[in-house]
């Protein structure tokens, strides 16, 4: 467990700079250029992340259950988990579904833990999930407030909606019936 802590504390650290030191990332960019700073960011990024994945997964060889939730939170999930995929693509593919949401993949973020934390039972679980909750909506609500950065993504273009809703659905399905259960070990449908 104190592995997974670890790699959250870092992971999310890393992601939260623009939000508690946005004047020390300005810095931190002019000293060490766009790349450096970049560099430094992925590198960290990928630790962190890198230890959430070993940590979490030691965490479930003995998982320290908290409750057990009723079965129809399931269906619940699945519901909220199915705009995830089509937000992280809008991200990517900027078009009407970026424009009246603002900040797709923390929305998108936010499902994602939200939903997971209605169906899971132990304390990694809580921990995982609620601090990536509790982390985008941090960032949702600093993000309204200050300057958006630009990032890479396909030109706006008129049929990027649908690219982003139908590849996104496709993701959604591909994940849920087959890639969920080959690499974290739980068949979300049973």
């Amino acid at each position: 467990m104190t592995l997974l802590f670890a790699g959250i504390l870092i992971f999310l650290g890393v992601h939260s700079v623009s939000i508690v030191a946005p004047a020390w990332r300005q810095r931190m960019v002019a000293r060490l250029g766009e790349s450096g700073w970049k560099g430094a960011y992925s590198l960290l990024s990928i630790a962190g992340f890198a230890m959430i994945v070993i940590g979490y997964g030691a965490a479930r060889q003995a998982p320290e259950l908290l409750y057990s939730p009723p079965g129809w939170t399931r269906h619940l999930a699945a519901l909220l988990l199915l705009p995830v995929f089509p937000l992280l693509l809008s991200t990517y593919f900027p078009g009407a579904i970026k424009r009246a949401v603002g900040h797709p993949m923390l929305i998108a973020t936010m499902l994602w833990a939200g939903a997971h934390l209605l169906g899971t039972t132990t304390r990694a679980d809580l921990l995982l999930f609620g601090s990536f909750l509790g982390w985008a909506l941090a960032d949702w609500v600093s993000a309204r407030g200050r300057p958006q950065r630009k990032h890479p993504g396909a030109p706006v273009w008129r049929f990027n909606d649908v690219i982003a809703v139908i590849g996104g659905i496709g993701l959604y399905l591909g994940f849920a019936m087959w890639a969920h259960l080959r690499m974290i070990g739980i068949a979300p449908f049973g």
